[in-house]
């Protein structure tokens, strides 16, 4: 018992004595952003948890299984479906993230010929900001409402522009954020200047980029078509319980197993030949 008294008192004393005189490591990041999270951020879906982002795509895998499995009675055809009812919420949510982003590029020239307007009015940056939370573009008015916020409440523009770009999650934004703050710090007649420079180049990378979208659109739809289309052949034949039963055995294991790899193998191929480079948020 002493000895175990004893050790007990040198493991609290070593504690106790590393507490204060050991270097400590350098701490880690606070936060760290995955996947799920910037694909919400990007979808102007950041305020939604990840746990809660991640269960909806349980429920809806499970939800399409069980119902894949009433109408079929076949596991292997249920569960295929099942894994395509998860991943359907990725999917929503990744076309609502493109969507925004072309939306936000299009509408960020406009902000930009705003800020010129209210800086040749005499305001300051920081107030030019502000106010495209009142007159800015409408899908550009809550960020810029919540930096006017921040701004009022820390007085502090740098921090104030990192949180704009987290509430944005667009790589346009990233570009015209750091456009302003070296304009804030470069500031005098070179302001104006650089703020119309930087809203001509934003419109002329629209418009670019708008041209060769349409021209590429044949080819994406031609592959969502071309992959969709045997599962929606399998997803009829499930009423048809006969047929459907054969992909109960293990070569309709098999078939289905080779048929689903051979589709994702081939859509992303195709993704990958026909797709414009994607911007990056290099500066976040």
């Amino acid at each position: 018992m002493g000895a175990l008294v004893g050790l007990g008192v040198g493991i609290g004393l070593m504690l106790v004595w590393s507490a204060f005189f050991l270097p400590r490591s350098p701490s880690a990041p606070a936060r760290t952003t995955g996947r799920a999270t910037e694909l919400l951020a990007r979808a102007g879906l950041g305020q939604v948890p990840v746990p809660t982002f991640v269960a909806l795509c349980v429920v809806c895998g499970v939800v399409t299984t069980l119902v894949l499995q009433v109408v079929s009675r076949t596991p292997p055809v249920a569960v295929a479906f099942g894994l395509m009812g998860a991943w359907a919420p990725v999917a929503v949510i990744s076309g609502r993230a493109r969507r925004r982003q072309r939306e936000l590029a299009e509408v960020w020239p406009e902000a930009v010929d705003n800020l010129v307007s209210g800086v040749r009015a005499g305001m300051s940056l920081p107030d030019a900001l502000a106010a495209l939370g009142v007159r800015g573009p409408e899908p550009l008015r809550p960020a810029f409402d919540q930096f006017a916020l921040d701004y009022q409440v820390t007085g502090r523009f740098g921090e104030s522009l990192d949180r704009l770009k987290e509430r944005l999650a667009d790589p346009v934004g990233d570009r015209v954020v750091e456009g302003l703050r070296i304009a804030r710090e470069v500031g005098g007649g070179e302001l104006g200047r650089l703020l119309r420079n930087l809203s001509s180049y934003l419109r002329d990378d629209a418009r670019t980029r708008s041209e060769l979208e349409a021209r590429q659109a044949w080819s994406v739809n031609g592959a969502r078509l071309a992959v969709a289309s045997p599962w929606l052949v399998l997803l009829l034949m499930s009423f048809q319980s006969d047929v459907i039963h054969r992909y109960a055995s293990a070569t309709g294991v098999v078939v289905l197993t080779v048929g689903a790899v051979a589709c994702v193998i081939a859509y992303r191929l195709m993704m990958r030949i026909g797709r414009l480079p994607l911007e990056r948020r290099i500066l976040s």
